[in-house]
């Protein structure tokens, strides 16, 4: 599919490209320059050695473990800076495949599919080829549990307007957008839910770590230590002793914590470099200027004032401990920064501080970050395709649905046929007319459609009104083995769902395709018309399909109430040809009787 938004990816896909290369390049000097280091300076220091200048060695020995230092500091910079560019080449190579019609990476919202939901399974909601998978940019499980809930139920009309607005802000900054798709894409394969780590964490009972003697031996272990050395070094062996007694008692000490220590590091596995990525996530959101009230008014865009870290910053800080605690696990380097600082009682205190004085609500804020990827995955509807359009939701308990040159949104392109439809005087359209002729896709239109637009999407169509409403379908009837249920029972179910739902709640609309196909054409003409009949009664509001030409007759019956539509066929040259165009009125042409003539049945009447 073209889109003007294409040129715009393909530029920054070659300038990634271009980054990713020099960079790359610049990592392989730097390796270099480590490799040319550690010869000719372990050389160099072998030689001032040979030379018995001691201070000379020191100083030679010092400078060449700097300079490899920052050489490392240097390549690490650069690695993650590359990691972040194929990451930014990631998301945008995924949206230039979306436009040519190809899958997505993001999650296709499998685990939501629900056959006994009242309108997700037949609208082809979620799962492989999906209006979720279509859309979705989310890759935390709470961004994406929140987008499936944004499109498994209608919105308040408050709330519909503020994430229109909020997306709509979005579409504005496309590159703000890929960018932050970028940062989180590392949670893309996660099927963790940080949330719920990072809160049952912080909610952990505190464990008793010596209280206030510990803590003061804590901050007081590493002077002692370092006077002891010192002296050692002025006055000799006695003082050495004392040096060396408090590096094993040092140990010996973090050792009979260790239980403890585990205690506090238990549960958060790789959260520390996580969350430190998470900070990347919510800098992005802070620094943000937002327009509309739905994130002025979050957690993440707000200033905490003056004395307060920003999010971003309270969220790496305690990822930055987490990852310093886990230094523990190599016995060597863990026995030096343990005699020497009692590295493990230094990080636990500070984390148990963190966790009793961090004043912000962390469910909260990760809930907020879910709202924001659903939010943009909304937003790049529009900004891979500018012909989708905001609905107008209308403020009214009546039922109001009025569309203009509406499309099956997973219907590719150049292949959707528009229609044009509105819901006037009467409250029951039946929509008669031939096999292949539209009708069952007509219905799955409008009720995708109205699925987006009550869930604070654009929708396909170049101009889309209605009030809020609940939606539920009937079309894919399955049995099921496991439960011993024959297609007929499960019509006869759904039916009953529906029925219940149009008596209880005035604002359903309901969508039928084809009822009682697992009887005989007798009971399932009487049946149908008995149930449309029921509807009327309960002053239900809706679309019914059918083949059954029969039912057209319903409209003289109740001419203020039902309404008849339909999608027929032309032959030209002897050749049926769909328009697949909505038309007012019974159908009159069926292709049943053509069909069967080309295979050599001739229906005589």
């Amino acid at each position: 599919m073209s889109s003007p938004i294409n040129p715009f990816y393909q530029e920054k896909v070659q300038l990634t490209q271009n980054k990713i290369a020099a960079l790359h390049r610049e990592i392989n000097r730097l390796s270099f320059a480590r490799l040319a280091l550690i010869l000719v300076g372990g050389a160099a220091v072998f030689k001032i050695v040979q030379s018995e200048h001691v201070w000379l060695t020191l100083l030679s020995f010092f400078f060449v473990l700097l300079a490899f230092v920052w050489l490392v500091a240097r390549q690490s910079k650069r690695t993650k800076a590359k990691k972040n560019a194929e990451d930014d080449l990631m998301v945008l190579e995924n949206e230039i495949n979306c436009l040519a019609g190809k899958p997505s990476i993001y999650h296709d919202g499998s685990d939501f599919v629900d056959d006994r939901h009242v309108y997700t399974s037949d609208l082809d909601v979620f799962g492989t080829n999906s209006i979720y998978h279509k859309i979705n940019r989310a890759t935390t499980v709470g961004g994406r549990n929140v987008l499936a809930n944004w499109l498994s139920a209608p919105a308040t009309r408050q709330q519909i307007l503020d994430r229109q607005l909020t997306a709509q802000e979005l579409e504005q900054d496309p590159s703000w957008c890929l960018d932050f798709l970028a940062r989180l894409i590392f949670s893309l394969k996660e099927k963790t839910d940080f949330k719920d780590v990072l809160i049952g964490y912080l909610t952990k009972p505190y464990t008793d770590f010596g209280k206030n003697w510990l803590r003061f031996y804590t901050k007081i272990a590493p002077y002692m230590l370092g006077i002891a050395a010192i002296l050692s070094i002025l006055y000799g062996s006695w003082y050495t002793h004392i040096t060396l007694f408090l590096f094993i008692f040092n140990i010996l000490l973090t050792m009979a914590y260790a239980g403890k220590v585990t205690l506090v590091a238990t549960g958060m596995g790789r959260m520390g470099n996580l969350l430190e990525r998470f900070g990347d996530v919510f800098e992005r959101i802070e620094t943000k200027k937002w327009q509309t009230n739905l994130m002025k008014n979050s957690l993440l865009a707000k200033d905490e004032g003056e004395g307060h870290a920003p999010v971003s910053q309270s969220i790496r800080k305690l990822g930055s401990l987490i990852n310093k605690l886990d230094y523990r696990l190599n016995i060597f380097v863990a026995s030096f920064l343990n005699g020497v600082l009692l590295w493990d009682f230094k990080q636990v205190f500070a984390i148990l501080d963190w966790r009793k004085n961090h004043h912000y609500q962390m469910a909260q804020l990760f809930d907020e970050l879910a709202n924001v990827e659903a939010l943009i995955s909304f937003a790049f509807i529009r900004i891979n395709d500018p012909s989708w359009t905001y609905p107008r939701i209308l403020a009214t308990d009546n039922h109001v649905l009025q569309m203009g040159r509406v499309k099956h949104p997973l219907i590719y392109k150049a292949n959707a046929v528009p229609n044009d439809y509105r819901l006037e005087e009467y409250h029951l359209a039946l929509i008669t007319g031939s096999n292949m002729a539209g009708k069952s896709t007509f219905l799955r239109t409008i009720g995708i459609n109205i699925v987006l637009a009550l869930g604070g999407a654009p929708v396909c169509a170049e101009y889309f009104e209605l009030s809020v409403m609940q939606i539920v379908t009937y079309m894919r009837i399955r049995d099921s083995l496991n439960e011993s249920t024959s297609t007929f029972k499960a019509e006869l179910d759904r039916l009953d769902m529906i029925l219940k739902l149009v008596a209880k709640q005035p604002n359903a609309f309901f969508l039928v395709d084809e009822m009682l196909r697992g009887t005989n054409s007798v009971d399932k003409y009487l049946g149908s018309k008995a149930v449309i009949e029921k509807l009327i009664s309960d002053k239900g509001v809706g679309m019914v399909a059918t083949h059954d030409l029969q039912l057209a007759k319903l409209e003289e019956t109740y001419p203020d109430y039902l309404a008849n539509y339909h999608f027929d066929i032309q032959v030209i040259d002897g050749e049926m040809v769909f328009d697949y165009k909505l038309k007012k009125g019974a159908c009159k042409i069926f292709n049943a009787s053509m069909l069967l003539k080309r295979i050599g049945i001739d229906i005589s009447f």
